[in-house]
C-alpha cells in the first residue's frame, strides 16, 4: 500500500532534519484515536500538550511523531513549531494533489452541507473530506493532511468566528468551487453587523483558484454583496427565479425538483426540512461546477443521514409506545434555531402526540442575544409546538415572551431539566433538542437516549 506521507517527504514539507526511513499511513493529533501506522503531531494547547503524550502514541503504534522538543519511543520529526509544522504539511499535500476541491463556508449549514458532498462526490469518484468540523486553524491542515494520494474530490469546511480567519484558511485549500451556504446572525458578538459576517466570509474567494466557481445563495438579502468579492464565474441557488440552481418543489418526505444548470432532477434527501432542500441545490451545483456527474450524485442524496446533533433522527421506545427524537444539539444560531422549528412544526405526531421543543441558549451574540432570543415566540408559535423547555440564562428573554400554555419552565442547565423533561413525555411526542454546543444542550438527548434505552422511560 502507498504511504500516505514518507519521512523524506515530510522532511521536505516541514523542514526538519532527517528522521529516519519510516512511512506513514494516516496523521494524528490526538494520542486516544492513534492507529497503528500514524504520524502523531504533538500539538501544544492552552489546556493539552500532545508532548506529554508520545510515548502513548508510539505504544500504539505510531511510525513517527512530530515535535518540536525531544522525545523518546521512535523517529522523531522535530521542527520549532508543530502547529505550522502541520500547515505545512496540509500545504504539501495540497501542492501534490490532483483533486477537484470544493471549500464550504456559511453563517449556518456548513458541516451539513459538506457531508453532503462528500456523500454525492463520493458516488463519483474517490473523496477526502474533512472530519466533523475541523473547520479551524488546526483542523483544516490536518485535513489536508490526511488527504489520500489517488483521492478525485476534496471537500473542506472553512469555519471563523473573526474576521481574517478564513482568508488564512483558504489560501491553504485552494478550492476550485467555494460555497457560501447563507449568510445569517451568528457571532455577533464578535461582529458589528451581520453585513460585517458577510465579509468575513467572502474572504473565502480569495484562495480560489483561476477560471474557479462561487456558489453563492441567490435567496439571501447578502447575495449582491457577496457577488462583488466572489469573481466572475458566480452560480447561485435557491428558491429565487433567477437562481441558476433553483428549487421546483420539495415536499417534507424529502422529495426534490429542481433545476441545476438546465438540467431537470428530482432526487429524495435523507435529512427533513426545506433548509436541507436549498443547501443540496449547492451541493449539486458544486458537482456540476466540478465536472462530476449529475445523476449518481443526486441518487446518493437519498442515503444520505444528517450528521449528528444535525438533525438526525431517533426512534425511542417510550412508556410502551414511541417517541421521535430530532437531534439538532451540536450548536445554534436564530437562522438554524428557526430552521429546527419549521421541521419540527412539518413534523406529525402520532396520535396523542404532542410537539415538545427543548432549547438552549445561542451564543456569541453579544448585545443583540435578548432581542434575537426574545424573537424566537413567534417561530415556536408558527411551529404550532405545544410546549417549550428552556435551558439557560439567555433563554429568559424567550420564556417571558412565550403564552403561559406553551411555558415547559426555564433551567440553568440540562441536568436540572431533565426530570421534568421526562416526566412530561409521553408515547406520540415528536421532540427537538437545540442549542449552542458549549451550553451542553446535548445532555438532553444523552439522557433520553439512555432513558429510553434501559427500559425506564
Amino acid at each position: 500500500m502507498t504511504a500516505l506521507w514518507t519521512a523524506a517527504e515530510a522532511e521536505a514539507a516541514t523542514g526538519a532534519a532527517p528522521s529516519g526511513g519510516w512511512r506513514a499511513s494516516g496523521v494524528s493529533i490526538d494520542s486516544r484515536t492513534v492507529e497503528p501506522g500514524d504520524l502523531f503531531i504533538a500539538l501544544a494547547g492552552p489546556n493539552h500538550d500532545g508532548h506529554d503524550h508520545v510515548a502513548t502514541a508510539f505504544a500504539k503504534g505510531a511510525a513517527a511523531a512530530m515535535v518540536a522538543r525531544d522525545a523518546s519511543g521512535g523517529p522523531l520529526l522535530l521542527v520549532a513549531d508543530t502547529l505550522d509544522g502541520l500547515t505545512r504539511l496540509g500545504a504539501a499535500s495540497r501542492a501534490r494533489s490532483r483533486a477537484k476541491i470544493v471549500a464550504v463556508t456559511g453563517s449556518v449549514g456548513k458541516t451539513g452541507t459538506k457531508e453532503a458532498l462528500r456523500a454525492a462526490l463520493g458516488a463519483c469518484g474517490a473523496v477526502s473530506a474533512s472530519a466533523g468540523s475541523f473547520n479551524n486553524h488546526w483542523g483544516v491542515p490536518l485535513s489536508l493532511a490526511r488527504m489520500g494520494r489517488a483521492v478525485e474530490y476534496g471537500v473542506f469546511e472553512l469555519g471563523m468566528n473573526h474576521p481574517g480567519e478564513i482568508s488564512v484558511l483558504t489560501r491553504l485549500v485552494r478550492p476550485h468551487v467555494a460555497v457560501i451556504t447563507t449568510i445569517a446572525p451568528a457571532h455577533l458578538g464578535y461582529f458589528r453587523s451581520v453585513a460585517r459576517i458577510a465579509d468575513a466570509k467572502a474572504e473565502i474567494f480569495e484562495g480560489l483558484e483561476p477560471g474557479g466557481t462561487a456558489i453563492l445563495n441567490r435567496d439571501n438579502r447578502y447575495f449582491t454583496r457577496l457577488a462583488a468579492r466572489a469573481g466572475p464565474n458566480i452560480v447561485s441557488f435557491g428558491a429565487h427565479r433567477a437562481a441558476d440552481a433553483r428549487l421546483i418543489g420539495y415536499r417534507p418526505d424529502g422529495a426534490v425538483e429542481a433545476d441545476i444548470l438546465g438540467t431537470r432532477v428530482a432526487y429524495r434527501l435523507g435529512p427533513a426540512g426545506r433548509h436541507w432542500a436549498v443547501n443540496s441545490l449547492a451541493v449539486l451545483a458544486a458537482v456540476k461546477a466540478l465536472g462530476a456527474p449529475l445523476e449518481p450524485a443526486a441518487a446518493a442524496l437519498a442515503a444520505f443521514e444528517a450528521p449528528p446533533g444535525r438533525g438526525r433522527r431517533h426512534e425511542l421506545d417510550w412508556r410502551g409506545g414511541r417517541i421521535s427524537l430530532i437531534d439538532e444539539s451540536y450548536n445554534a444560531s436564530p437562522a438554524a434555531m428557526r430552521a429546527a422549528l419549521d421541521v419540527l412544526g412539518a413534523a406529525e405526531p402520532a396520535p396523542g402526540g404532542r410537539r415538545v421543543a427543548v432549547l438552549g441558549d445561542m451564543l456569541e451574540l453579544g448585545g443583540h442575544a435578548a432581542r434575537l432570543h426574545r424573537a424566537l415566540a413567534e417561530s415556536l408559535e408558527s411551529a404550532r409546538v405545544d410546549r417549550a423547555f428552556l435551558v439557560g440564562t439567555e433563554m429568559a428573554s424567550l420564556h417571558k415572551a412565550l403564552p403561559a400554555s406553551m411555558r415547559g419552565g426555564l433551567w440553568p442547565s440540562a441536568d436540572a431539566a431533565m426530570p421534568s423533561i421526562i416526566d412530561f413525555l409521553r408515547p406520540g411526542d415528536v421532540v427537538t433538542v437545540k442549542g449552542s454546543h458549549a451550553g451542553r444542550i446535548d445532555r438532553v438527548v444523552e439522557r433520553l437516549r439512555a432513558q429510553a434505552a434501559s427500559g425506564g422511560a
